[in-house]
């Protein structure tokens, strides 16, 4: 079932109807592109292009392709996820609290034209276009398969760079401590802005340090294809070693700040979600256990939970920035 969205003329296809990215590109060349490292698209070339758009003649995503990660521990070997299991099981509030809705409904999401405002204290803020952006990628882009977790744990290999590219180019002030990320909130083609579920917009934030970690990614693809919209598009952030929440999607502002943001979920509920949210078998939500997951795809009748794993397993890349603090006190 194609769905067409009148504002834009471009042909939106259901999660469910896309065509498997391991289907159309061919499991083996992604695979070997993953894991030999071979160049693909610039992500600078194909921002020249129509690239946000779906494909209305296929019914497809518009490709985006890249090489290997050359950042140490983005590339997980572990088996990934299948696509249709990662661009259907989704949290995006902003069009459903089932995990099924917003593959069902971000159909409405309009994705071009797509800027993003970098405000505060920056001596460099701007506006920047979605294409523009992409142009401060390395020369080539990069393929990150990584572990998400978001109380299920899925293996997806998102195409995008590090967020210090970005930030370097800004030039954050010596005050500059915090990193704020907001997430576009339009009643009209988000149909659960206004929902009294969370308070809208959608806030998520990191430390300066932790944003300018390799891992942290400001992400425009994932399996070789641009963003599906329920997973983010245009562009999302994917923090791999903190629970899925902190990982804003269509992102619209990114701001510096001197002080601790507000975070949504932070807001809603303070005594169940911290700012930190790091993934963490020792330190449980108040209504469950953290200690095990489930991976997506391995959740059968049978099937037994694996073992949360400290910072989601990148404790070698990330734990230095926790050095001395109380994991359960700042979780």
């Amino acid at each position: 079932m194609l769905i067409k969205n009148s504002s834009n003329g471009f042909v939106h296809p259901l999660a469910s109807e896309i065509t498997p990215a391991s289907v159309y590109l061919g499991r083996r060349e992604l695979m070997r592109r993953m894991a030999g490292g071979a160049a693909g698209v610039a992500l600078a070339s194909w921002a020249g292009r129509s690239a946000m758009a779906q494909t209305a003649a296929t019914g497809k995503l518009a490709p985006l392709v890249g090489a290997r990660s050359a950042v140490a521990g983005a590339v997980s070997m572990d088996k990934v996820t299948d696509y249709k299991d990662a661009s259907t099981y989704n949290n995006f509030y902003e069009f459903g609290t089932d995990k099924a809705d917003p593959a069902k409904n971000a159909h409405t999401l309009v994705t071009s034209p797509w800027t993003v405002a970098v405000e505060g204290l920056v001596k460099q803020p701007r506006n920047y276009a979605i294409e523009d952006l992409l142009k401060l990628s390395p020369q080539e882009e990069r393929i990150y398969r990584m572990r998400c977790v978001e109380g299920w744990s899925m293996v997806i290999p998102w195409v995008g760079y590090s967020l210090a590219n970005l930030i370097k180019k800004v030039e954050p002030l010596g005050s500059a401590k915090y990193v704020e990320f907001v997430t576009q909130a339009d009643p009209k083609t988000m149909p659960f802005v206004g929902s009294r579920v969370l308070e809208w917009p959608y806030v998520e934030g990191l430390r300066l340090d932790e944003a300018m970690n390799p891992l942290a990614l400001l992400t425009f693809g994932m399996y070789g294809q641009v963003l599906p919209n329920q997973n983010g598009a245009p562009v999302r952030l994917v923090v791999p070693w903190k629970y899925g929440f902190k990982s804003g999607k269509s992102i619209v502002k990114i701001r510096f700040t001197d002080k601790e943001p507000q975070t949504a979920w932070n807001k809603a509920a303070p005594s169940e979600y911290g700012f930190y949210s790091n993934v963490n078998p020792g330190v449980d939500h108040p209504r469950w256990s953290q200690a095990s997951e489930r991976r997506i795809g391995e959740d059968g009748l049978f099937a037994k939970k694996r073992k949360t794993l400290l910072f989601n397993g990148y404790e070698a890349q990330v734990g230095q920035l926790y050095a001395g603090m109380d994991l359960k006190k700042f979780f």
